[in-house]
């Protein structure tokens, strides 16, 4: 639920005048996998905390190089503390799924609620998993509701699809199979597969 692609990272960091993130836009670009990760970690340690995220995950789906999630969150933990908020969402899925670390669920709400106050759409959609599954917290629909319209308004899909599911299902909600729909076919819309898979469900069914 948690992933971001690398290469849209790439581009998005272009801004940055770091000539080793530069020089590792530009070997990961040519598949040079290991000289991009060096480089990566040299602008990371050269306070280019998006080098830091880089290399997390790199190292975290094992692309391009030989997975090692510890090594994952100890990179994931530098970009957070520097202030990279999609850092800190993905340091708290790694502590939620217990990869790279020891399962904790409560340091996985503070990250995942540190990541959306920072701006990090998929920090709230996680969290408001969290707070629909009552995992880690005590089981709250209305907070789930707000995290996913948070979520869903700021561009999240899979808030917009769970956000749907909630008014599917009327849960914290006055059901609504409409606006369900309606939420389906934003989440289709904006390239979230399952939700086109639910808005047919609910097409069949006459709704």
């Amino acid at each position: 639920m948690i992933q971001k692609l690398l290469i849209t990272l790439i581009v998005l960091g272009a801004n940055l005048y770091s000539d080793d993130f530069d020089d590792a836009k530009r070997a990961y670009a040519s598949g040079d996998n290991i000289k991009s990760v060096n480089l990566f970690i040299k602008a990371c340690d050269g306070g280019e905390m998006v080098g830091c995220f880089n290399a997390g995950l790199m190292y975290e789906k094992g692309n391009r190089v030989r997975q090692d999630q510890v090594k994952a969150v100890k990179l994931y933990t530098k970009a957070c503390d520097g202030g990279d908020m999609v850092g800190c969402t993905n340091l708290g899925a790694m502590y939620g799924k217990g990869n790279g670390v020891r399962q904790d669920i409560a340091k996985a709400v503070n990250l995942y609620a540190k990541g959306c106050d920072g701006g990090d759409m998929n920090g709230c959609a996680n969290l408001g998993v969290l707070f629909n599954d009552g995992n880690g917290v005590r089981q709250d629909y209305s907070i789930a509701k707000e995290l996913y319209i948070q979520a869903c308004n700021g561009g999240n899909m899979k808030g917009c699809l769970n956000l749907g599911v909630l008014y599917n299902n009327g849960d914290g909600v006055r059901q609504d199979k409409s606006i369900a729909k309606e939420l389906y076919a934003k989440a289709c819309n904006g390239g979230y597969g399952e939700g086109c898979d639910y808005y047919i469900i609910l097409h069949e069914q006459g709704h």
